[in-house]
């Protein structure tokens, strides 16, 4: 099994082990290459790593400090609790999809090969995005397609895909691309594409809830003083963690109490979101659209 180019590695290891601690955790562990080099600089203590997809049970580090826990992230406060991990003293966070489950052309997550349109980072879950495109009905389609997708033309496509599954069912990505490409702009089918099955991989993983989720809980579970660090990949998730990070909301709106004190549970450490080298994108493309952001509880 080939695993991915762990992204931002040294910066975001810094970040998170700047402060002493013992308990850390990795809640996407992916490839692994995170986990293993937060092991092999940690010291003494335990990391607990998080990762819904089955598969990465065959990447485990046999380290007799790493718990390994195999679920979605948003249950991050109970699987903690059940550790008796709480408080945390950091938590990193690595938001993309891992090369290797991208270039599986089973599991449906890439636009290059045809495959079963699946996408489930965990197949214990039912929901798949054929179910999408033969279920959602056109205005939920185009709801998905334009607030996850961000896609323009966003009702043209929730229209054709209905228009085309009362014909023949759409089940595969291949057959999706056939049915879509008409609609994408000259020059700039890849980046259409993406965006298509971005949409339809958030819809169904969920994964801006779990997010959320996610930044909620670890204002709970972590220590004062501890580290939350997360690398993004697209403009949803960084305003997700940039807000919450800043005012402990996710619209931004920040809340305050009666005195005029902003009640947020984090403060940022760098306000400008940390991004990939010209030598690291070169080393690993996929590089290109990360941005790493730091907060510390307060």
């Amino acid at each position: 099994m080939s695993y991915h180019l762990p992204v931002l590695l040294k910066e975001s290891v810094d970040a998170l082990l700047e402060v002493k601690g013992e308990v850390w955790v990795d809640v996407t562990f992916g490839g692994g290459g995170h986990t293993r080099e937060i092991l092999r600089r940690m010291g003494q203590g335990r990391l607990l790593a998080f990762d819904q997809d089955a598969d990465a049970l065959f990447n485990l580090p046999d380290d007799e400090r790493l718990i390994f826990v195999n679920e979605n992230f948003r249950f991050l406060k109970r699987f903690l609790r059940f550790y008796d991990a709480i408080p945390a003293d950091g938590i990193l966070a690595d938001l993309g999809v891992s090369s290797w489950q991208i270039d599986e052309p089973g599991k449906g997550f890439s636009t290059r090969f045809d495959a079963p349109a699946d996408m489930r980072m965990d197949r214990r879950s039912t929901l798949t995005a054929a179910m999408v495109i033969a279920g959602y009905a056109e205005e939920e389609l185009a709801r998905i397609f334009r607030e996850y997708g961000e896609l323009a033309n966003s009702r043209q496509i929730a229209a054709r895909i209905v228009k085309h599954r009362q014909q023949e069912p759409i089940e595969t990505t291949g057959k999706l691309r056939e049915v879509l490409l008409p609609l994408s702009p000259r020059g700039a089918e890849n980046k259409f594409l993406a965006q298509v099955f971005q949409a339809l991989r958030i819809e169904v993983n969920q994964e801006l809830e779990a997010l959320k989720d996610l930044l909620r809980q670890s204002a709970e579970v972590l220590r004062p003083g501890g580290r939350l660090v997360v690398i993004s990949y697209h403009s949803l998730e960084d305003r997700l963690v940039k807000n919450f990070m800043k005012t402990g909301t996710f619209d931004g709106e920040p809340v305050k109490d009666f005195y005029g004190n902003l009640l947020a549970p984090f403060r940022p450490v760098n306000k400008k979101p940390m991004e990939a080298t010209d030598e690291e994108i070169a080393r690993n493309p996929r590089a290109r659209s990360a941005k790493l952001r730091i907060a510390e509880k307060l």
